[in-house]
């Protein structure tokens, strides 16, 4: 295995706290690794939640799972992936269970274990400092960083023509909203879709929405600048504070024609959650995509004589290494226009996109490295 390089990150000490910047040590690629060094990364609000609820003992860390970049060391065992390829990383998985080979590499066995512990499966982690560990692989990447060791399930070739600062978000938003329409609703042009939360996943699915030609698009939030966003793809804004007297649920029904045929919650707010199931037309579908509250309740009646499906999708049940080329060959045909949702910042600047984002002044912060880098 080579040895350790010197890289820098933007580590969370604990629970809660803001990302810094240290030095660390990156393990050289062991056979079936990668070494990629980060051009690009996408903030996304998973990174910010799970900082927020890890125990104290899970610290430091390195999150980020939204990498874009360029391949530097290649180990031994791996296949299909060159030094100089240009790069998206996204979750990893498997790929031989029971949930990868039946379900999708969304649903693997092990996705806790790859993805969120903070260590490869034998224990180590891929980076140190001054000795002593640092939990990184967040889903098998840590891509917060210079420079980062993937594996070939989750690195994902792109042709170099992409600009590598816009699109690292496919690797989780962007796939995640645009999976959820093509792939698990399906809704055509007789159909409503209504979007809860448009941040970049509500966008994503907007924007997929649009392509698919949805005969009803409603986008709910809170944040006037993302209603704006989201009525330059199509959909009717809809603010729930500016209702008055009307119900959120009696609003969308009128919208909808009695209700929606399809509908995402992005929001993971519980109380949002029962209001989009209650506003769907009798056998009408809605996907649960946010992170949030770790319980909610739905009107049981409502979701028993109406034949309603409520459900979750792991990234819009994709497929990385099938959805990511896909998204991009639209994109470049203009038929997924996400680019003008991308702000990029200098990645010093991350506790400001942090900022940014959670007021709702961006859609989808990138954080970039200096072309200098080491």
């Amino acid at each position: 295995m080579p040895p350790p390089r010197r890289t820098t990150v933007a580590i969370v000490e604990s629970p809660g706290a803001p990302f810094t910047f240290a030095e660390v040590n990156v393990d050289g690629p062991r056979p079936d690794e990668v070494l990629v060094r980060i051009v690009a990364t996408g903030l996304c609000h998973t990174d910010l939640s799970v900082r927020d609820t890890l125990p104290a003992e899970m610290f430091p860390r390195v999150f980020g799972h939204e990498g874009a970049g360029v391949v530097e060391e290649v180990g031994d065992e791996v296949a299909g992936i060159n030094v100089g390829d240009h790069v998206v990383l996204s979750f990893r998985a498997c790929r031989s269970c029971g949930g990868c080979t039946t379900l999708g590499p969304g649903y693997c066995d092990n996705t806790v274990v790859l993805n969120y512990l903070g260590f490869r499966e034998d224990g180590s982690t891929t980076y140190t400092r001054d000795g002593a560990p640092v939990h990184g692989s967040f889903f098998g990447q840590s891509s917060f960083a210079r420079h980062v060791i993937a594996t070939p399930d989750n690195v994902v070739v792109v042709d170099p023509q992409h600009d590598l600062t816009r699109i690292g978000p496919y690797g989780c938003a962007f796939q995640t909203g645009a999976g959820t329409v093509l792939d698990v609703l399906a809704p055509g042009a007789s159909d409503s879709l209504v979007v809860y939360g448009v941040g970049a996943v509500g966008i994503a699915a907007l924007a997929a929405a649009r392509t698919a030609g949805v005969g009803t698009v409603v986008a709910v939030d809170l944040q006037p600048e993302r209603l704006a966003v989201a009525a330059a793809y199509g959909a009717t804004p809809l603010d729930p504070a500016a209702l008055g007297d009307s119900s959120l649920v009696d609003r969308v029904k009128e919208l909808t024609g009695g209700g929606a045929s399809h509908a995402i919650d992005t929001t993971g707010v519980a109380s949002v959650i029962k209001q989009a199931a209650q506003s769907l037309r009798p056998r009408g579908q809605l996907v649960v995509l946010g992170l949030g509250a770790e319980e909610f309740s739905l009107d049981a009646v409502d979701v028993m004589m109406n034949g309603k499906v409520v459900r979750g999708s792991v990234e819009g049940d994709s497929d990385p290494q099938e959805m990511i080329p896909r998204l991009l060959g639209m994109a470049a045909a203009g038929d997924f226009a996400v680019d003008s949702v991308v702000t990029t910042y200098p990645f010093e600047s991350i506790n400001l996109a942090v900022e940014d984002v959670t007021a709702g002044r961006v859609v989808k912060p990138v954080l970039v490295w200096p072309d200098d880098a080491d």
